[in-house]
């Protein structure tokens, strides 16, 4: 059985009709055209809109109405255009490169296979998530590889995604499937006008028969929530202490 989100067809065809219109139009605004940023604005609309489901063709001959919903198409098309306008302030380094290299590459080796770690950073006063923080993912006092270059490390927070961060990590060598591991990792989070912090969480791992590649989102551990002090509040607690 297929499950499909006719979405994806609906919004793809949306986003590259939007690239061609601003390119033809010559918009300074739009500084590359990428594969890989046409997929960041393809998946940040999708991010934003309910997700329409089909299994068969009969699925796909009542999805018509999809289609006819003159709302849903403007409110795609105006997200298109949001989302185009993020990405091409915000290319990511690798945004230009070919798709294929910038993907993790599948081996048959006994591996740790590592969940992705997701958490949030909010402001110690108000609770209110903080945008601008930057984290860096450690294992034994060193800054952790990620499992391919489109997952950064340091990472940022941003308004957008409301003070959430997102980490996958690279897999690990082992020397035979089953075999149980601890890893003990580190997070140092920083923002302008913060304290540093620092916070540290255990993960076990059972080593697989070969390296993941494919991200599997129901294999994911929450980090608690991740709160920052300004340096003044923070400042006059420790005079207090004293």
């Amino acid at each position: 059985m297929n499950v499909h989100n006719m979405m994806e067809d609906l919004v793809a065809a949306e986003v590259n009709s939007l690239y061609e219109q601003v390119k033809k139009a010559k918009s300074v605004w739009l500084t590359c055209d990428c594969k890989n940023c046409r997929l960041d604005t393809i998946s940040y609309v999708l991010n934003r809109i309910s997700p329409k489901y089909v299994v068969s063709g009969r699925g796909v001959t009542h999805s018509n109405e999809i289609f006819a919903d003159h709302q849903l198409i403007a409110d795609i098309s105006a997200l298109a255009m949001e989302g185009l306008r993020i990405i091409s302030s915000t290319k990511r380094p690798f945004h230009s490169l070919p798709r294929e290299e910038c993907m993790a590459q599948k081996e048959s080796n006994p591996s740790y296979n590592f969940p992705t770690f997701t958490g949030t950073v909010l402001d110690g006063s108000t609770f209110e998530p903080i945008s601008g923080a930057k984290i860096l993912l450690k294992l034994d006092r060193k800054p952790v590889s990620m499992v391919d270059m489109t997952w950064a490390n340091p990472t940022q927070t941003f308004q957008s995604t409301k003070g959430a961060f997102t980490f996958w990590a690279k897999s690990l060598p082992a020397e035979k499937p089953g075999e149980s591991r601890k890893f003990e990792f580190e997070l140092e989070i920083e923002a302008d006008g913060y304290e540093k912090s620092y916070h540290y969480f255990d993960v076990p791992i059972i080593s697989d028969d070969e390296t993941k590649t494919e991200l599997n989102t129901a294999c994911s551990v929450k980090i608690r929530d991740i709160v920052l002090f300004k340096r003044e509040i923070f400042e006059e607690e420790k005079k207090a202490e004293k």
